[in-house]
């Protein structure tokens, strides 16, 4: 599992127009002016493509912040 600014570097490439270094661990993603429904699946997609962990849509609303969803994965990857 990579570190929390690994964590972070792979979701801000797959954030349409948005500056690296942008988000934060302490990041609320659902209030980035990019989120969707379809960045939603984006993140559930690279998840498994890249750490071999599914998560689902309950996983996800139950994440405030890009560190929730961070440990989420590294729990589920333990």
């Amino acid at each position: 599992m990579d570190d929390i600014t690994a964590f972070i570097k792979k979701i801000e490439f797959e954030i349409d127009e948005i500056d690296p270094g942008t988000i934060t661990p302490q990041t609320n993603f659902r209030e980035l002016e990019q989120w969707s429904s379809m960045m939603g699946l984006i993140f559930i997609a690279l998840i498994d493509s890249e750490y071999n962990v599914t998560i689902n849509g309950e996983d996800l609303i139950n994440c405030v912040t890009v560190l929730d969803l961070y440990h989420v994965v590294k729990n589920k990857t333990q």
